[in-house]
């Protein structure tokens, strides 16, 4: 566990489909094998890693109701799921980011869980991904989700951590409000496009990471699921973690497995020293 400011941490990469219950059993032997492998202090999961495919009503039965924050009230499958893995563990979990039952909406929602279970952060997805890509599919995931509009960070040893989920990570003005709301390091939870992500996936996130001087941590999904219409549609993957210089430090390998690195604030600290770029910025 951590002795000191440092951290480590884990992202996973998951196949998740439409199944629940198997997402969740995928989940539990990756965060199992980390933890046993490489002891971290934080786990990270992908986004929408609960359920990735099928049509609305399969998103809308898998999206839970989510107790009121600090409640300590009991949640759905999934979000007793994180709760128990980071009391088993004695970890902070990390939890992507899951269907949020919202009314006549669904949330695409991050949860934050401490060593003792309690939930620490919420957070729902700003950036809609509303986009056809290179190959002409489309994704509407404003028809399905409604927006957040809160700014988040939480507190993790003597680190402050950004939320932010995949789509958002093309507006850097959220990435600036995180570092001036003190993030040292920001999580990126993803569901990324094969057909986006082999050409903008690590030039954006080291970006993010440039312009912020933050640790990035970007847990994703690999490989194929099926959509509504029953077809396949593909997820890049390339979990990552990079330094406040931009270098990429950690990756996952393709398909479902885990890359664990040492997050260090003093890395930040120092670029941020000699290279003030906050102080010098002039028109944001």
């Amino acid at each position: 566990m951590m002795q000191d400011d440092t951290l480590r941490l884990s992202v996973i990469q998951m196949t998740p489909g439409a199944d629940k219950g198997a997402n969740i059993a995928q989940a539990r032997g990756l965060i199992d094998a980390a933890v046993a492998a490489d002891r971290p202090d934080l786990v990270s999961l992908p986004e929408v890693w609960s359920c990735l495919g099928g049509d609305r009503a399969a998103k809308t039965e898998a999206a839970e109701v989510l107790p009121a924050a600090g409640s300590g009230e009991t949640g759905g499958d999934a979000y007793e799921f994180l709760r128990e893995t980071a009391r088993r563990h004695r970890i902070h979990v990390h939890g992507g980011s899951i269907g949020e039952q919202g009314g006549d909406r669904l949330y695409n929602t991050t949860l934050v869980f401490d060593p003792d279970g309690r939930e620490i952060a919420r957070y729902r997805k700003i950036h809609l991904f509303d986009i056809t890509t290179p190959d002409g599919q489309g994704y509407r995931e404003s028809a399905t989700y409604g927006a957040g509009d809160a700014v988040v960070t939480c507190r993790i040893g003597g680190l402050t951590v950004g939320l932010s989920i995949c789509y958002d990570m093309r507006f850097p003005e959220l990435y600036l409000a995180l570092r001036r709301a003190g993030a040292d390091l920001i999580m990126v939870p993803a569901a990324f496009t094969l057909q986006t992500g082999k050409d903008h996936w690590d030039v954006l996130l080291r970006a993010r990471a440039i312009e912020t001087q933050c640790w990035i941590a970007a847990a994703a999904c690999v490989g194929p699921h099926r959509d509504g219409r029953g077809e396949t549609r593909f997820t890049y993957g390339n979990s990552l973690i990079a330094d406040p210089w931009g270098s990429i430090v950690a990756r996952v390998s393709d398909g479902p497995g885990f890359a664990t690195a040492r997050i260090d604030p003093a890395r930040g600290a120092k670029v941020r020293r000699d290279m003030p770029v906050l102080e010098h910025r002039k028109l944001a």
